[in-house]
């Protein structure tokens, strides 16, 4: 795969159903690790809820999923949030929804609403980025060429992630990996074999 979306952040959000309060949490993890990490967290946050479920696809393959419904009924709770991350072509995003009991019983389809609901409400007021692998590279340069190197540097396959002003300019960057051979053929023909250019190495980045 070379690009997937996923959750930009870490994000939350309440629901009320039926007097029981779902809070929904959201967080972009890079593997499965983060992702139990997170869960532990909002467990020990809200120990004395009724509930802590969970759903996690946690690689960019869909191939490291795992759900739970914590004492909810079998297939209301974990499931159903699993599925809303999977319906949206979410990737390396865990989902928990807490559920402090109001004393009114859902049922197992009004359960499976409030859970995968609670999700997607959440989802809705949550950023979510295109992740695309691409190469991390440095640039250093003149401030005579910097201007004019701008204008290569500037289009939607590229990310600019920070610029040094010192004796020189350095320029971190990423570019979109089927996009990389185009751009040093441009550096070639602007820098006339003199470019100084460092590869960072490749990952996801998002776009």
């Amino acid at each position: 795969m070379i690009e997937f979306l996923t959750v930009n952040g870490e994000f939350s959000n309440v629901t009320i159903i039926e007097r029981s309060k779902f809070i929904c949490y959201l967080k972009g993890v890079d593997n499965e690790e983060q992702a139990k990490e997170f869960i532990s967290k909002i467990k020990k946050l809200n120990s004395l809820a009724n509930h802590n479920c969970y759903a996690y696809i946690a690689d960019d393959k869909g191939l490291c999923m795992k759900f739970s419904d914590d004492g909810e009924p079998q297939g209301t709770a974990g499931l159903p949030m699993l599925e809303v991350l999977k319906n949206k072509g979410l990737y390396k995003t865990v989902a928990v929804v807490t559920r402090y009991f109001g004393g009114i019983k859902l049922g197992t389809g009004g359960l499976t609403r409030a859970y995968s609901g609670a999700v997607s409400s959440c989802l809705a007021l949550s950023k979510i980025a295109k992740m695309k692998y691409s190469q991390s590279i440095k640039i250093t340069c003149n401030y005579d060429e910097y201007s004019k190197l701008l204008r290569i540097i500037t289009n939607d396959n590229i990310k600019i992630i920070s610029t040094d002003f010192g004796d020189t300019v350095g320029i971190d960057l990423v570019v979109i990996d089927n996009y990389y051979s185009i751009l040093m053929q441009e550096f070639s023909d602007f820098f006339k074999g003199k470019e100084i250019i460092e590869e960072k190495g490749k990952s996801f980045y998002p776009f």
